[in-house]
């Protein structure tokens, strides 16, 4: 895979998670993609859910329902976006309200990995003890 087709494909990945549209979610995902975070992530303790998601049903129900409960408002900064082949890093920073109208605001790294087209393997990294730290005070 090129890389500016790539980039392409996580950039278009983007648009399909903040339009919360399960269909267009889910069609960026391998059937059987994961999704691979800090284990205790606030969103993951927050939500009861673990951090290593499984699946593009999964993904999906995540991204679309999930976070939703948690983020409202939500704006991403991107702060970088490189691509190398099948392989997309994105660099952001982002903000949202939390359910109690507290601000969230965190910096974030995801390292995509694609296969035929989708997103195949995602992991991400972020300021864990800050996260914690708004979601829970």
């Amino acid at each position: 895979m090129d890389t500016e087709t790539s980039r392409k494909i996580v950039m278009d990945a983007w648009a399909a998670f903040a339009s919360r549209d399960p269909a267009r979610i889910g069609a960026v995902f391998a059937r059987d993609a994961d999704w691979l975070a800090q284990p205790g992530n606030a969103t993951a303790k927050a939500l009861d859910m673990p951090s290593h998601i499984i699946g593009r049903e999964a993904l999906t129900a995540f991204l679309d329902d999930g976070f939703r409960r948690l983020y409202n408002d939500v704006d991403v900064t991107f702060r970088g976006f490189y691509a190398d082949g099948a392989r997309v890093i994105v660099e952001e920073t982002m903000t949202a309200t939390l359910p109690d109208g507290r601000p969230y605001k965190n910096d974030y790294c995801f390292v995509f990995e694609l296969e035929n087209g989708l997103i195949r393997h995602v992991r991400e990294y972020m300021d864990t003890a800050a996260g914690h730290r708004m979601v829970f005070g």
